[in-house]
């Protein structure tokens, strides 16, 4: 850490590049030396990316040229240096960094922690205050529903980004301190199925409109509890908030939780009742076929991600208990069984067509039955695993987070039909 006090940071996500860029310009005008930064990745697929400057007068664009068109070196080559250089100017007092619209804030809010920029991490010379998002609800539900690929919408991060529309707005809203609403729903039904997803995968994030933002006054808004960046741990709780547990505009919501293993070719199949009138989903799983070894799954609309979250506490080469979250613990020791010790079934489901009902039986399933359970592991480690392939490796050049961002995600509506 310098001895230079760190320069306010605000992240601005969303899929509607109208309203974000006025959001940004709100704060912008608001107070005099915050600079804004954007990195237009239209062109990624070429390796080529547009960042433009907005700093005073100054209006600067820049084009430039990857190695290797992607995210991940975007942020390492050229936003995380930026931010160092920008945040030493005596001239800036405030970084808005709006991301384009392929952009999920929280890979970001990783790098900001953990990757390295000379021998130490940029957070040393900015202080995230902020993850801001905005959803235009003219279009919002139907994208968190659908199946669009970013390829589809020529939204992609990188030429090799297999990632859902649908994906990306959810975890925007998520990851947000704050939800900026924009435009108007088609009708009254929409307007309030959007809100009643909302309440459902962000239910502890203040919502304020987009017109009535006041650029010196907006981040008060921001609760004092919120995560202000703080990455996602995949042992640690499923829900932030209370969100409500009834049902409301056929939007409900399920958690799901089971002491014993999925069989890994009935979980297969019965993963797809996630993809068909499910909004989102997303949890751990402990397979029989990788008993040591939690796995984490999202879906969202149309498209499903299945990836390694580490192994349980209970296993050979799990963590120490010293070396993870105080929350993991807690969790751990009130579901801890004398034989499997913490690993357990457990996902958070919001749900609009389908039934909460409907998601809990297919899943139930899928466990292993009683027979099953008592032929022991040397058993189950024998069975067909179509999980095993289900990981895909990030650049290789990228500094990351092995447990985080090791996530396969797939149509798997096209893969099943």
């Amino acid at each position: 850490m310098t001895d230079n006090p760190r320069v306010p940071l605000v992240l601005i996500s969303g899929l509607a590049p109208g309203p974000n860029a006025d959001l940004a310009e709100r704060l912008r005008l608001a107070e005099p030396g915050t600079a804004v930064v954007h990195h237009d990745l239209r062109q990624i697929h070429s390796g080529v990316v547009n960042r433009r400057i907005l700093l005073g007068d100054r209006d600067q664009l820049t084009i430039l040229e990857l190695a290797h068109g992607c995210v991940s070196c975007t942020l390492r080559e050229d936003l995380l240096p930026l931010l160092r250089k920008l945040s030493r100017m005596p001239q800036v007092r405030r970084i808005v960094v709006r991301l384009d619209e392929a952009m999920e804030p929280e890979p970001v809010s990783w790098a900001l922690r953990n990757v390295l920029v000379g021998d130490r991490p940029v957070i040393d010379d900015v202080d995230l205050k902020a993850v801001l998002t905005v959803v235009d609800r003219a279009g919002w539900l139907a994208d968190c529903t659908g199946d669009d690929t970013l390829a589809e919408r020529n939204l992609r991060a990188s030429p090799e980004d297999e990632r859902t529309v649908a994906q990306v707005a959810l975890a925007q809203a998520e990851f947000a301190d704050l939800l900026v609403l924009a435009g108007a729903a088609t009708d009254a039904w929409s307007a309030a199925k959007v809100s009643a997803v909302l309440d459902r995968v962000a239910p502890s994030v203040p919502r304020i409109e987009l017109p009535a933002v006041d650029g010196k006054t907006v981040l008060d808004a921001v609760p004092a509890g919120a995560r202000r960046g703080e990455v996602t741990d995949m042992h640690g709780p499923l829900l932030y908030g209370e969100p409500p547990l009834h049902t409301d505009c056929g939007i409900g919501l399920l958690t799901f939780t089971a002491q014993r293993p999925f069989h890994p070719d009935r979980l297969h199949d019965a993963i797809d009742v996630l993809l068909d009138g499910v909004v989102r989903s997303r949890g751990r799983l402990w397979v029989a076929s990788q008993p040591d070894m939690a796995l984490w799954i999202e879906s969202a609309g149309g498209g499903l991600g299945v990836g390694h979250a580490g192994p349980w506490l209970a296993a050979p080469d799990g963590p120490d208990w010293a070396d993870v979250s105080p929350e993991r613990r807690t969790l751990a020791s009130l579901r801890w069984d004398p034989m499997f010790g913490d690993r357990a079934q457990e996902l958070v489901v919001v749900t609009d067509q389908a039934t909460p009902d409907e998601v809990e039986a297919a899943l139930r399933g899928a466990l292993l039955t009683d027979e099953e359970l008592a032929a022991g592991e040397q058993d189950w480690l024998r069975y067909p695993d179509p999980f095993g392939e289900w990981h895909e490796e990030p650049c290789e050049d990228t500094e990351i987070d092995p447990e985080k961002h090791d996530v396969n995600v797939s149509n798997r509506k096209d893969e099943t039909q």
